[in-house]
């Protein structure tokens, strides 16, 4: 059996990245591995963080997010931003808010110093596919923490709309793709389902 660790990839506009990055934590627990799940983007409003803190002491949790979501100027229509309300914050492309940016840098820095310590067999960057789509994490960053990876260490990064440049750098690239979505029947996200 193998002791290298591969960069993996789960994107795509359907639903189960983040849910499948955590199967693959408790599978990695299951085997006494230490894992670190990072998420990028979030607060811990998600149901996964009334738990997930509880089931090892070979899991660590932590979130580098801020309470408002954020979205690219053009990006969503005027009936999406209006359900949103004040919960966003609207950006032109090349502009994101410095204070998200400074944020998810803190994530970056966590993420690298992470993978190249020797303390985690598996680290997952939650949702960090759309940090790069909002430009508050580089192409360059990301591939700077790949080339920072002990060799043996398993490396999940999640979210939609992977840059091509990661799904070339990666060793597994799962997409996955929605083909039918009660979302757009009017169902909003389910406590414990989507959130």
């Amino acid at each position: 059996m193998s002791d290298k660790g591969y960069v993996q990839v789960y994107t795509g506009n359907g639903k189960g990245k983040t849910t499948a990055a955590i199967g693959l934590a408790i599978r990695a627990l299951g085997a006494g591995k230490r894992v670190l799940i990072l998420q990028f983007m979030k607060t811990k409003v998600y149901s996964e963080h009334n738990i997930l803190p509880h089931i090892s002491p070979n899991l660590t949790l932590e979130t580098m997010g801020k309470p408002f979501f954020v979205v690219k100027e053009g990006t969503m229509t005027a009936e999406e931003l209006a359900k949103w309300g004040d919960d966003i914050v609207v950006f032109p492309p090349g502009k994101p808010p410095q204070e998200y940016v400074a944020v998810a840098k803190q994530g970056v820095d966590r993420a690298k110093a992470a993978v190249s310590s020797g303390e985690y067999d598996l680290v997952i960057l939650d949702e960090i596919n759309v940090a790069m789509f909002f430009e508050l994490v580089s192409w360059e960053q990301v591939k700077d923490i790949i080339n920072s990876k002990l060799e043996r260490v398993e490396l999940v990064l999640t979210g939609r709309g992977a840059s091509p440049e990661l799904i070339e750098r990666a060793d597994l690239v799962t997409e996955m793709r929605e083909i039918k979505h009660y979302y757009n029947q009017g169902v909003e996200a389910r406590l414990g389902i989507e959130n």
